[in-house]
C-alpha cells in the first residue's frame, strides 16, 4: 500500500507539472513567466507529495536516484511508469482545455530542434543543451537533498534551479530536462514533434546519469566508523 501511494503521488505531481508548466508556455509564450510556472510546479509538488514519494516527477531524477542507490530497479520502473502516465494525463487535460479556446491544439508545449526551435538549434546543439541543463538541474537536486537539514528549503532551491535552466533553454529547445514532460505532448501532437522526441528522452537521461556519477565521484559516501568502548 505504501508503494502504491508513492506511485499515485508521482502520477499527480507529474500531471500538475505538465498541465501548468506547458499550459502557461502555450497560453502566454513568455519565457520568464513560463520558467516561473515550471518552478512553482516543483514547489507545489515538493510540499504536497514529497513526504509520499520524494517528488521526483521526472524520469531523469529517478534515474539519478537509482544510480545513487536511493531507488531499486523495480521502484525505478514503477516511478517512471507513474510519471509517464501523469504526463499523459496532464497533456490530455491541456488538450481538452485548449480545444475549448481559439488557440487550437497545435501547440502543447512540445520540445524541438531545427524548425521546431525558436532559434533553429541543430540536432547536436539540442542534445548538448539538454545534457548540460539536465546535469545542472539534477546535480542541484542531489546536492540539496544530501543533508536532512536542507529539507525545509530543498523544494525552493530545486524550483529555482528549474527556473534557471528554463530561462536559457526555452528559446533553444523549449527545455525538456524531463523525458515524461516531453513524451506526452509529442505523442499527442504526432508529426515532427514525435519524430524528434527521442532527443528529449535520451539527452536528459544522459545528463542525469552524468550528474549522478559525478556527484558520487566528488562526494563519496564516508566509511562508517565503528566505535569500540574501552574496557574498564
Amino acid at each position: 500500500m505504501e508503494n502504491i501511494k508513492k506511485y499515485i503521488a508521482e502520477f499527480l505531481g507529474t500531471g500538475v507539472l505538465v498541465l501548468f508548466g506547458c499550459g502557461v508556455a502555450v497560453t502566454t509564450g513568455d519565457i520568464l513567466i513560463t520558467s516561473i510556472a515550471f518552478g512553482i510546479s516543483i514547489i507545489v509538488g515538493a510540499y504536497a507529495i514529497a513526504s509520499a514519494s520524494g517528488c521526483h516527477i521526472n524520469p531523469a531524477v529517478s534515474l539519478a536516484m537509482l544510480i545513487s542507490g536511493k531507488l531499486n530497479i523495480k521502484e525505478f520502473f514503477c516511478y517512471v511508469a507513474s510519471q509517464i502516465a501523469g504526463a499523459f494525463a496532464g497533456s490530455g487535460l491541456l488538450y481538452a482545455i485548449l480545444s475549448c479556446t481559439n488557440l487550437g491544439t497545435n501547440n502543447l508545449g512540445a520540445n524541438g530542434y531545427g524548425d521546431l526551435s525558436a532559434t533553429g538549434i541543430s540536432l547536436c546543439g539540442a542534445i548538448l543543451v539538454e545534457i548540460i541543463l539536465t546535469f545542472v538541474f539534477v546535480y542541484t537536486i542531489l546536492g540539496v537533498t544530501a543533508k536532512a537539514e536542507n529539507s525545509r528549503i530543498a523544494g525552493v532551491i530545486i524550483a529555482l534551479a528549474l527556473v534557471f535552466v528554463h530561462i536559457i533553454g526555452i528559446k533553444l529547445t523549449g527545455t525538456s530536462v524531463n523525458p515524461a514532460r516531453s513524451l506526452a505532448p509529442a505523442v499527442l501532437l504526432g508529426g515532427e514533434a514525435l519524430n524528434q522526441v527521442w532527443v528529449f528522452i535520451v539527452a536528459p537521461l544522459a545528463g542525469a546519469a552524468a550528474a549522478a556519477c559525478t556527484y558520487r565521484l566528488l562526494n563519496p559516501t564516508p566509511a562508517k566508523v565503528t566505535r569500540v568502548k574501552a574496557k574498564k
